[in-house]
Formats: C-alpha cells, sequence, structure tokens
C-alpha cells in the first residue's frame, strides 16, 4: 500500500509488522518521532509487544538484551550521543550474538553540539561487530528493516544489525512508501525462534567471563559470521525481491559507471544529489558514474574492487572523518579493497554537521580528482580557521 509518510513513522510501521516482543529505546533528536510512534502501537493495541521506558540509552539497549537473551525479538533505535552512551552494550550485543535490530538516524557528534546529520555516529562503532544497512531513501530504510531481521535471526549469523538512514534529511521528510501488509510481512519473515535463550530448565550463560586462552576464538567467530552475512543478506535479498519487487541481494549500487573515468563512491541519502550532478555533468560530455554502499559491515571488498576496476580514479565522499588519518571510514575501506590497483583513490571529507551538498560541490570535487587533489576537508570556510 503506497503512503505519503515521514520516514520515521514508515520506518515505525515496518518495525511494528516486524512484530517485535520487546521494545526499549529513549528518545533523542532526531529519532523521537520513530519510538513516539512505536509506543502508541503498543498503547493501541496495533502491536502486542512490551514497550519498556527507561532514564537513558545504556538502559535502553541493557533492556535489550536481556530480553534478546531471553528468546524475544527485540527492537531499538537511537542517534548520536545517545548511540555513544550505549557503546559499551552494543559490544556486548555483538558478543553475546543477540539478533537485535537498531534504527540510527545518523546524526553529528558533539562536541561542539549538533543535531544535524552526518555519519560519524554509527560509523564510529563499526567495529563492534553490528551489521550496517545504509539507505538512500525512506523506502529502502522501510524494507532494509525487514532483511535486518532475516539475517540476524538466522541461525548462522546470530549478529545485531544497524539500520542507518539520515537524520532529518530523510527522517522528517514526507516521501510515497509501499508499505507492505501483515501478511506480506509475515510470508518474509517467520516468528522468532531463537536456538539458544535463557530458560531455567535448561541453564546456559551469556556473555560470560573470558580468559585470554578463550577470548580470542570468540573475535574469530563473530568475523566468520560477518563473512558468512554476506550470503544470507544476498539470499535473503533476492527473496525480498521476488515478493515485493524491490531487490536488495546486492551490497552496491551503480549509477552510470559502466563506461565511467571518474567513479564517485558515497552512503545515504547524498546519492540522490549525486545522481542529478552525474546527469548533468554527462550532458556536458563527462563520464562520470556512482558507486554507492548499501552494505557497510560485512563491507563489500570484492563487489567494490570489481565495479571500479576500469575507471581512471575514484573519488570518495564521506560524512564522517577519521581523524589522524587519511580521510573518512568510507575512503579508506575503499582504499582496501583497491590495493594493488593503479587507479588513485581520493577522499573527500563533507556535509559534516548537517552542512548542506549540493550539485555544484559534486561538480568541483570530480574536478579536484581529475587534478589529482584529494584527501581533504571539502568546502572549509577559511575564515573560520
Amino acid at each position: 500500500m503506497m503512503e505519503i509518510t515521514e520516514g520515521s513513522f514508515a520506518v515505525a510501521e515496518a518495525v511494528r509488522l516486524c512484530r517485535p516482543q520487546v521494545v526499549s529505546a529513549y528518545p533523542i533528536t532526531p529519532q523521537t518521532h520513530i519510538v513516539e510512534a512505536l509506543a502508541d502501537f503498543v498503547a493501541n493495541g496495533t502491536l502486542d509487544a512490551e514497550y519498556i521506558t527507561v532514564e537513558n540509552e545504556l538502559s535502553a539497549l541493557s533492556a535489550c538484551v536481556g530480553a534478546s537473551a531471553a528468546g524475544s525479538r527485540t527492537y531499538s533505535a537511537t542517534t548520536s550521543q545517545g548511540l555513544m552512551l550505549m557503546a559499551e552494550v552494543v559490544f556486548n550485543a555483538a558478543g553475546m550474538r543477540l539478533p537485535i535490530v537498531m534504527s540510527i538516524a545518523n546524526r553529528a557528534m558533539g562536541a561542539p553540539l549538533s543535531i544535524w546529520n552526518d555519519m560519524q555516529d554509527s560509523i564510529s562503532l563499526r567495529d563492534a561487530g553490528w551489521l550496517h544497512f545504509y539507505a538512500e531513501d525512506n523506502q529502502e530504510a522501510t524494507d532494509l528493516h525487514f532483511l535486518a531481521y532475516k539475517v540476524a535471526e538466522d541461525p548462522s549469523i546470530q549478529l545485531p544489525v544497524f539500520v542507518c538512514f539520515d537524520g532529518f534529511i530523510l527522517s522528517h521528510t514526507y516521501e510515497p512508501v509501499d508499505i507492505l501488509s501483515q501478511e506480506q510481512a509475515d510470508r518474509f519473515l517467520p516468528a522468532f525462534n531463537p536456538a539458544d535463550k535463557l530458560d531455567a530448565k535448561d541453564p546456559m550463560s551469556f556473555g560470560m567471563y573470558a580468559t585470554p586462552d578463550y577470548y580470542l576464538e570468540f573475535r574469530y567467530e563473530m568475523d566468520e559470521a560477518q563473512k558468512r552475512a554476506k550470503d544470507a543478506i544476498a539470499k535473503y535479498g533476492k527473496e525480498f525481491g521476488t515478493l515485493f519487487g524491490r531487490d536488495y541481494s546486492a551490497f552496491i549500487e551503480t549509477y552510470r559507471l559502466d563506461d565511467a573515468e571518474t567513479a564517485i563512491v558515497a552512503m545515504g541519502s547524498m546519492c540522490g544529489t549525486v545522481k542529478d550532478a552525474i546527469d548533468e555533468m554527462r550532458a556536458a560530455g563527462k563520464k562520470v558514474g556512482l558507486l554507492r554502499i548499501r552494505v557497510f559491515r560485512p563491507f563489500p571488498i570484492e563487489e567494490v574492487a570489481k565495479a571500479l576496476a576500469h575507471v581512471k580514479r575514484v573519488a570518495v565522499l564521506d560524512k564522517n572523518v577519521s581523524l589522524g588519518s587519511r580521510g573518512g571510514a568510507t575512503a579508506i575501506e575503499v582504499r582496501d579493497a583497491m590495493y594493488g590497483s593503479a587507479i588513485p583513490v581520493k577522499g573527500y571529507i563533507l556535509g559534516l554537521g548537517g552542512r548542506d551538498i549540493r550539485k555544484k560541490d559534486i561538480r568541483e570535487i570530480v574536478s579536484l580528482s581529475e587534478k589529482g587533489i584529494g584527501d581533504q576537508f571539502f568546502g572549509l570556510k577559511k575564515e573560520l580557521i
């Protein structure tokens, strides 16, 4: 059913259709509308779940950890400082192999305080063990929640998932979204039936103490599960496409890349602006294309390397910065994927703290990459430095 709806409400509708049994979250801008809607669903009886109100984000994810370990399908949502407050539990949830799904309405990190969008929050926890999905629009942000639960709860994976979408730019924007019916959602996502859970009749432990004799193997198993998730994402993403016409089996999406000389690599909502800029540059005779990354963890190393093998140069756009390194996190990952290639990969940090990304910015970045200039903050106001 197609509806023109706010991104946050579309996400909340998708979560409701996934039938979580426990929802625990603390409201924080720009995530608040999601959990407000879910609280309403529980209150009016359209979602049969326990909604746990807590005093902060650390408690919110802690409640989800306990509920998931006890065998419940669980959900939370957060952003920015809230995600950092729960960082300890983010690592615990992955280490305990709990298939929690959490929406991240991406927002800049303080200090200085900013409520506007960039991707520093979720990117800062890219090594915590969670799978990372990044949506370009609200349709994708909605659909990826179904895929997230399906992959997370696969017995061969059992890892939690971040479903990331740009705060305000998507969370507070009204777009047409095709909302599944409950029957359709149930057809794709069966009831959660974990193989292992806390049970007084069959005692077991989650997140126990590990000496140096055992710890390394736990991290190895998590890394292996991340690798297995590639096949699971492809399998279930294709199944979703077969059922509903929107295929999410690919980790990357390309736009006018086949004959491109310059490839732009990006994630999230700015890819729409990039596509418009590419159309204009193509009309002017420049061979430019886009590689959009939808799944950041596990990172699609082989797919990126193959898709970019024919281009002359790569310009990576990052709405985050890996301070003290060479660019943002995406640029670092793409350079690793392209290791051994003679193709230059330049990184550009832009849009931090919600600064606008315009078509003329994309054109200027392409010009810089053609001159071999990169690995820099783009659009700095020199008078403020």
